[in-house]
């Protein structure tokens, strides 16, 4: 049954061989990713990356030691998806070994080198790559084909924070990049591909991977179609892509950074915010360009509310200026300082201290967490509706130990008096 699906089935719906390039230029392209990337040029655009499929530890100790990854500490086979911006699955090639010899930037190259599935001819020059930054070390075999890839940027050394040129150009990849993932986790909803798979299973890996991706472009809608608004949202994007962070520069010009802020919680009856713009959610997107920044801004909102209030502190210094200082979701002792400035019932500049927080396309999580909160939130019961329950009130926890009286000394002084 797999041999005749693999024979019959796969090759009509999976495999460059199967789609011409300019099929997947006018009918699997979204129309956001040609404005932002292809405006004038009529270019195929791919996104690229590598999934996992997870296997056993191997007695063969060759295959133990190349199918371990360091990065997942797992063993595992590594399928490299490439799919179009809107969810249609172009090729699944492999499955590789998951060793530092096969990270995703050496199994480009070894698809380009072998020209695997006629690949070198399929691609025309101009045609876009979109990857992450696990591919760097492929850029000049792309090069040298005439390719364009689009890689969020790299902190340079001792740069803590991205420019905001980087960090717009990041923005408006990471805008186009996320569909790779859904595909990736499309595929995993089979359980076959979701769970461990026995060692005897590692010959068919591959088949069955592309039996499952040929189903889902056979059978499954796009995940990604695109949207009537997609040609605003590009021309938006790619204007503020030009722009800089007035805010960042009015920052430093004068020394906020370092300013002595007096902390006060927001919902104090003396620190009320009533001139804050209040937004609905759909004009909240309109300014992150996208909902990943909502839904961590409302568990940002979480881990800061509790009986007596939100606890974002901030300090009204300035009129219209709002500086605020956001607890950081992976290291328990940093926070970053970031600054709302509004006028007129709208939110005009943002900036932010962490590493992406200069971006004017869009906003980092911690800037939506401040803004979804006063504009809207606070507003509504949409915080004790959406949000789960507090899982650390369930939990033990070590790091809050009473004081011990020692009940000897106690009876020692109430003798002596």
């Amino acid at each position: 049954m797999r041999q005749a699906v693999s024979i019959y089935f796969v090759p009509n719906h999976l495999g460059f061989n199967h789609i011409s390039r300019d099929t997947v230029i006018h009918d699997h392209t979204r129309p956001l990713a040609k404005e932002l990337f292809s405006p004038t040029l009529n270019q195929a655009i791919l996104v690229l990356d590598g999934t996992y499929i997870y296997v056993q530890k191997s007695s063969q100790f060759s295959f133990q030691r190349r199918s371990y990854s360091l990065q997942k500490q797992r063993h595992l086979l590594k399928p490299m998806m490439i799919v179009t911006t809107t969810g249609y699955i172009v090729a699944a090639i492999g499955p590789y070994l998951a060793d530092g010899k096969n990270s995703d930037a050496n199994i480009l190259k070894h698809i380009i080198g072998t020209d695997t599935q006629e690949i070198k001819t399929w691609l025309q020059e101009d045609d876009i790559m979109i990857v992450d930054r696990g591919f760097r070390d492929s850029a000049g075999v792309l090069e040298n084909l005439g390719i364009h890839m689009e890689m969020p940027s790299f902190l340079q050394k001792g740069q803590r924070q991205h420019s905001t040129e980087d960090a717009n150009s990041s923005r408006m990849i990471t805008k186009i990049r996320w569909v790779v993932e859904s595909v990736n986790a499309r595929i995993k909803t089979w359980r076959y591909l979701a769970r461990q798979l026995p060692n005897s299973q590692i010959p068919y890996v591959g088949d069955y991977v592309r039996i499952i991706s040929a189903i889902c472009n056979k059978y499954r809608p796009p995940l990604s179609s695109g949207k009537e608004n997609d040609f605003q949202i590009a021309t938006k994007m790619r204007y503020l892509s030009t722009q800089t962070n007035r805010l960042q520069a009015e920052v430093e010009s004068e020394n906020l950074v370092k300013k002595r802020y007096h902390w006060r919680k927001i919902d104090d009856e003396e620190n009320t915010i009533t001139d804050f713009p209040k937004y609905t959610e759909e004009e909240i997107r309109e300014l992150t360009l996208g909902v990943y920044q909502i839904k961590l801004a409302k568990f940002y909102t979480q881990e800061h509310v509790n009986q007596d209030g939100f606890e974002i502190w901030v300090d009204q210094f300035k009129p219209g200026l709002l500086a605020a200082k956001i607890q950081s979701r992976h290291i328990s002792s940093k926070c970053y300082l970031c600054w709302i400035k509004f006028e007129d019932g709208v939110v005009t500049s943002w900036y932010c201290r962490c590493k992406s927080g200069a971006r004017v396309v869009g906003t980092c999580a911690h800037i939506a967490s401040v803004i979804w909160y006063l504009s809207f939130a606070r507003y509504s019961d949409v915080i004790n509706l959406e949000l789960g329950k507090n899982w650390l009130d369930n939990v033990c926890d070590a790091a809050h130990i009473p004081e011990i009286v020692d009940e000897s000394d106690s009876e020692t002084e109430a003798t002596e008096e």
